[in-house]
């Protein structure tokens, strides 16, 4: 039975950052089964989970998109937790804690899925996924095949793994975590949650976390404040007052308006410190010539 899907789908309204043109053709699957059949017939698919650190063009996706949030099953079998790629991952977090089981204190408030948090190997709090990774299943969409991944194969770096450069989409995965007393969990994962209100916008200002990576031994955000980026703004996006590697969508910015604010951001940090900043945000779809040429410029292909 040919699986069905939606044409020109609006997708701000999936996005944290609420920026985003129409995807031209949108699969929603409801299992890894009805996953692996989509992308068995796709050719180069845009895979969605929860939007929060992507910035979409405002002129769409001139493509297939294949959303994940419907693939939502998990399982906890002793101290293993297997997950859907599609698995917001606070509801993994606190199924951990009901069941004793500590590693994901540090993602109680993430926005994201599982196929994000272990595509950038996320990480805070002294915590991150490469830890607790056990295993997984991807689609390699070269051969056309489902694989099966140990966590040696899967390169973990600081914000990166095997999936940032191989042409493989994560289908499921499982995680080995530690026991400890639920209580423990709890406490912790509140202090995080408090931690985030604290120093990081809330969804309520639209934005998709942290603009750009750490340096090696640095921190983005003092490189910027140092720079002067507080208080910058173009169009409809600026910098939060709260801390400058954030960008907020305050006033119905589009996609050029936040490609332009980071291209100053990352200019300013660049000739005060010969720094230059890698963007954690990805930038997806039909970019017009003044965003590609921004975005090559950040990603030094030009």
């Amino acid at each position: 039975m040919p699986i069905t899907y939606l044409e020109d789908y609006e997708l701000k309204k999936h996005t944290t950052f609420k920026i985003g043109g129409k995807a031209k053709r949108l699969f929603i699957p409801e299992t890894t089964e009805e996953l692996i059949e989509i992308l068995h017939n796709a050719c180069s698919p845009v895979i969605l989970g929860g939007c929060s650190n992507v910035l979409i063009s405002s002129d769409g996706i001139n493509g297939e998109v294949i959303l994940t949030t419907e693939l939502k099953r998990f399982e906890i079998l002793g101290r293993k937790i297997s997950a859907d790629c599609g698995v917001r991952v606070p509801v993994l977090s606190r199924a951990a804690q009901k069941n004793g089981l500590s590693g994901f204190e540090f993602m109680a408030g993430f926005p994201g899925t599982t196929g994000g948090v272990v595509l950038m190997n996320a990480s805070a709090h002294g915590q991150s996924v490469c830890e607790t990774f056990y295993r997984c299943r991807v689609f390699d969409m070269n051969k056309k095949e489902v694989l099966t991944l140990e966590k040696k194969d899967m390169l973990f770096e600081y914000r990166k793994s095997i999936l940032s450069s191989k042409n493989y989409i994560l289908l499921d995965a499982e995680f080995e975590l530690k026991e400890q007393e639920p209580e423990l969990i709890a406490k912790q994962m509140q202090k995080n949650i408090n931690f985030r209100k604290e120093k990081q916008p809330g969804l309520t200002l639209p934005n998709a976390g942290s603009v750009f990576k750490n340096p090696p031994g640095d921190s983005a955000g003092r490189l910027l404040e140092e720079a002067g980026a507080r208080g910058l703004k173009e169009g409809g996006a600026k910098i939060w007052e709260g801390h400058c590697n954030f960008i907020v969508n305050y006033e119905n910015a589009q996609s050029r308006d936040v490609l332009c604010l980071m291209y100053k951001m990352y200019n300013m940090v660049k000739e005060k410190f010969n720094i230059k900043l890698e963007p954690e945000i990805r930038f997806i779809g039909k970019a017009n010539e003044e965003e590609s040429k921004l975005w090559n410029m950040m990603l030094k292909k030009l």
